[in-house]
C-alpha cells in the first residue's frame, strides 16, 4: 500500500523518503508525496493522482544506501522530474527501481548487495531558483543557480555560491550560462549571467532552514531545495558524508548593496608551464597524466591513475572517480553530486576551471591540489 510521505521512516523506506518524512513531522517546508514500496499499487496510485488533480510530480528513488552518514548514493540512482498521468508515472517507478542495477550504482556499490528500492512520488515544484546547501560549523554554504537543481547536482553549470554565518553573507556570483527547466536546457540570456540568484535575506532564509533540519536529523546535513513563487522547499535532506574544502569567501563581514563576484583569470598553457586556478573541491594532491574525457565515447581510455579533466562529470560517470588519481573539471560547485563522491573516494577535485579541456594538454603529467584549487602544469 502507499505511505503518505509524512510518515516515511528511514528503517521501512530508505534515508530520502526516511530524512523528508522527519522534516514534515518537524513543520519544514517539503512538498506532499506519497511512498511506493514494493509491490503491485497501480490502483492507489491511480486514485491519489487523481485525488492530488493529476499533478506533475517527481518520481525519485529512495533506496536503503542511499542518503546514509557512510554512503550518500550520491546521484546513483534515477530520478524523473515533470511526470503526469498514471502510465508515465508507473513506468518511472519501474526505471527507478531497476536503476540499482545502472553501471554507475553497481561501481559505486563496489561489490556490496544492491539495496532494496522505495520509490517517492511527490508534487513537482516547477522552480525559479534551485540549489544544494550544507551545514556545519556554524557556517552554511549555498549554491545556487537559475531552474531545477539537476544542473547543479550534475554539475553542468557553475552556481552562486553563498556563505551564511551569524546572519551574515558572503556571496560569489557565478556565470551561470544555463539553465534547467521542465521543456528542457536552455541559454540564459547574458544580461541575466550574473545576476544574484538570492538576496542576503533570503539566503539567511534557506541557512535557518537548513539548520532547522539539522536539528531535526541529528546531524549536520546536505540538502536540495527549491524556491518557487518565492516560497522556499526542502526536497531532499541527507547526513554530510565529507565536508568539502574551505573556500576562500568565509563571512568576515556584512556584505554591501554589490554582490561579491569572483573573477578567475586563465593562465596560458601554451607548452609553457604554469599555474591554473580553480575552486576546490576535494582535499588531497595527487599528480598524473591528464586524461581528456568530454564524453562516455572517451571512458575506455581512461586509465588507473589518471586526472581527469572534463568539462563536467554527472553521476554517471561514477565509475571513473574510482580508479582516477583526481578530478579537474569547466563547471560545476563543491556541493555537486560528483564533488560528494570525489570526497568519499578520497581524491582531489579541482571545479570550474575555465577551459580546462583545452588549456591543459593531453597526456602532460600535471599535480592537482584540491585543497587549494590550484593545477601545476
Amino acid at each position: 500500500m502507499l505511505v503518505p510521505l509524512a510518515e516515511a521512516t528511514v528503517d521501512a523506506y530508505g534515508g530520502k523518503a526516511g530524512g523528508l518524512g522527519a522534516l514534515i513531522r518537524a513543520g519544514l517546508p517539503v512538498p506532499d508525496g506519497v511512498v511506493v514500496p514494493d509491490g503491485a499499487v497501480a490502483d492507489e496510485l491511480g486514485q491519489w493522482l487523481l485525488r492530488m488533480g493529476d499533478p506533475l510530480v517527481a518520481v525519485r528513488s529512495s533506496a536503503a544506501n542511499e542518503d546514509t552518514a557512510r554512503t550518500s548514493a550520491a546521484g546513483q540512482h534515477d530520478s524523473f522530474l515533470g511526470v503526469r498521468g498514471l502510465a508515465a508515472v508507473l513506468d518511472a517507478v519501474r526505471a527507478c527501481r531497476a536503476s540499482v542495477w545502472s553501471p554507475r550504482a553497481v561501481a559505486y556499490r563496489d561489490g556490496a548487495e544492491a539495496p532494496a528500492m522505495a520509490v517517492i512520488v511527490q508534487l513537482q515544484v516547477d522552480a525559479d531558483v534551485s540549489g544544494v546547501m550544507f551545514t556545519g560549523d556554524g557556517t552554511t554554504t549555498i549554491e545556487a543557480s537559475w531552474g531545477l537543481g539537476p544542473s547543479i547536482v550534475e554539475g553542468r553549470v557553475t552556481p552562486d555560491r553563498y556563505e551564511v554565518a551569524d546572519g551574515r553573507v558572503t556571496r560569489t556570483i557565478a556565470d551561470k550560462r544555463t539553465t534547467l527547466t521542465l521543456t528542457g536546457t536552455h541559454a540564459v540570456p547574458t544580461a541575466r549571467r550574473r545576476i544574484p540568484t538570492l538576496s542576503d535575506a533570503t539566503a539567511v532564509h534557506l541557512a535557518t532552514l537548513a539548520h532547522q533540519a539539522a536539528a531535526a536529523l541529528g546531524a549536520p546535513q546536505d540538502l536540495e531545495w527549491s524556491i518557487a513563487a518565492n516560497t522556499p522547499w526542502l526536497l531532499q535532506s541527507r547526513p554530510i558524508t565529507a565536508q568539502p574544502p574551505p573556500t576562500a569567501t568565509s563571512p568576515t563581514k556584512p556584505t554591501t548593496a554589490a554582490p561579491a563576484t569572483l573573477t578567475t583569470t586563465p593562465t596560458a598553457v601554451t607548452g609553457i608551464p604554469g599555474i591554473l586556478t580553480g575552486t576546490p573541491g576535494s582535499h588531497g594532491t595527487a599528480s598524473g597524466p591528464a586524461r581528456i574525457v568530454r564524453g562516455p565515447a572517451d571512458f575506455a581510455h581512461v586509465r588507473p591513475g589518471d586526472i581527469l579533466v572534463c568539462p563536467f562529470t554527472d553521476p554517471a560517470w561514477t565509475p571513473l572517480l574510482s580508479v582516477a588519481a583526481g578530478v579537474i573539471t569547466e563547471q560545476g560547485g563543491i556541493l555537486s553530486h560528483a564533488a560528494i563522491v570525489a570526497r568519499e573516494h578520497q581524491i582531489p577535485a579541482v571545479l570550474a576551471v575555465p577551459d580546462a579541456t583545452t588549456r591543459i594538454p593531453a597526456g602532460a603529467r600535471i599535480a592537482v591540489n584540491g585543497s587549494t584549487g590550484q593545477i601545476q602544469v
